[in-house]
């Protein structure tokens, strides 16, 4: 079609989360995996159907995280300008409360099969799951599923690189931030895994997560944007604070989603402040000229 694409490359950055609250994730106590230290930087590579495009998000991200010794994934994709930006997305990381997204599919992915509804009981849980990031219930519905349904799901999903824990623990699924895309993806866009009832309850719930719990990629985004979210927050003995985003942006022309994970961030706040670089530094560049972007 006589499109032209280039690659751009930013250096790795960093992430972070606000408050323990809620943990973010159902973990042992006392638990600790992988290094203690930072990786090496690695470079991220951007594509676009507008050249410049590419090159002027590469030169912005790299701004917004220059010096950072978080390990940090990034993962974004706009349908409207095919841009793509990667930085180490194939890297795992602890899944701390993003995971519930997957629960939250994982359950409508099965109800569909048996061509049933939620139940009351489902529907409570998975909202507060994902709007106020209960760990109970997410704890309940990741117990009514087990193992094979949600590993089923991950298979129809294609999130081959996702794996659940070996003792049951949710919140230290290893995912990465192309595999959150595949799942973003599915949610907003139509596919042969999540219906359209089971998509749109998905961005209903994901768009209306408490105040408290919308930080990270949601920053910049523009006022005529419906936004999505469900973050992830977890500090271990090792590799200090992860901090994670998940963001979905639509309505108002808008069609794209950024996936962005990390690690080794010394406080959430933080692992906060640097996603916010990365997504504000997204937003202003898919939307030129932007409208007014939210606080």
């Amino acid at each position: 079609m006589g499109r032209h694409r280039r690659i751009s490359q930013l250096p790795r950055t960093t992430l972070g989360s606000r408050a323990a609250l809620a943990a973010g994730a159902l973990v042992p106590t006392i638990a600790s995996v992988g290094s203690a230290h930072a990786a090496a930087p690695q470079a991220a590579i951007c594509t676009s159907d507008k050249p410049e495009l590419a090159d002027k998000l590469s030169e912005d991200i790299n701004s917004a995280l220059d010096g950072s010794a978080t390990t940090t994934a990034i993962s974004l994709h706009d349908r409207t300008t095919n841009t793509t930006c990667t930085l180490d997305a194939d890297r795992k990381f602890d899944s701390a409360s993003t995971v519930k997204v997957t629960v939250l599919a994982a359950l409508l992915w099965d109800a569909q099969k048996d061509n049933r509804a939620l139940t009351q009981e489902e529907k409570g849980r998975a909202t507060a799951m994902i709007t106020k990031s209960d760990n109970d219930a997410t704890t309940a519905l990741w117990k009514q599923l087990g193992a094979d349904k949600i590993n089923g799901f991950l298979q129809a999903a294609g999130m081959t690189n996702t794996a659940l824990d070996s003792e049951g623990h949710w919140g230290l699924t290893q995912i990465t931030a192309n595999d959150e895309e595949k799942l973003l993806q599915l949610v907003t866009h139509a596919n042969p895994v999540l219906s359209e009832d089971s998509r749109a309850y998905i961005l209903k719930l994901t768009g209306e997560v408490i105040p408290s719990q919308r930080w990270g990629t949601p920053a910049g985004a523009p006022g005529d944007a419906q936004v999505h979210v469900k973050n992830g927050w977890l500090e271990r003995a090792t590799n200090g604070w992860r901090v994670h985003s998940l963001g979905a942006f639509t309505g108002g022309g808008h069609d794209y989603t950024i996936t962005v994970l990390s690690q080794d961030n010394a406080t959430m706040d933080d692992g906060i402040t640097n996603i916010e670089a990365i997504a504000r530094a997204v937003h202003k560049n898919l939307n030129a000229p932007a409208s007014s972007a939210q606080p």
